[in-house]
């Protein structure tokens, strides 16, 4: 696909683009490189070529945060101000 180059703009942020240009270099290309390779890509597959989805916990994950706001809540729940207190009950038993 060989032919005229163009110049296109993007905003974003400047965090963002030093963390994308830091793993890209690391993969031996540059922003430019890798942003034709998504846009290949997206042709290709006549879309975005990774999901887009809403990351929802699973029902483990789920149990396990609510179990961990029960005991933060709890208060006949021992709670520590620091690993040396938390060690010295489990040492001393």
């Amino acid at each position: 696909m060989a032919g005229t180059t163009t110049n296109i703009s993007i905003r974003m942020d400047s965090e963002l683009k030093a963390q994308a240009e830091a793993l890209f270099a690391e993969l031996g290309m540059n922003l430019s490189t890798a942003f034709n390779i998504f846009v290949r890509q997206s042709i290709r597959n006549g879309g975005i070529p990774f999901d887009i989805t809403v990351r929802k916990p699973n029902t483990d994950t789920i149990a396990a945060i609510l179990e961990t706001q029960n005991i933060i809540n709890d208060p006949n729940v021992k709670k520590y101000n620091d690993l040396e207190e938390l060690f010295a009950v489990l040492k001393d038993g």
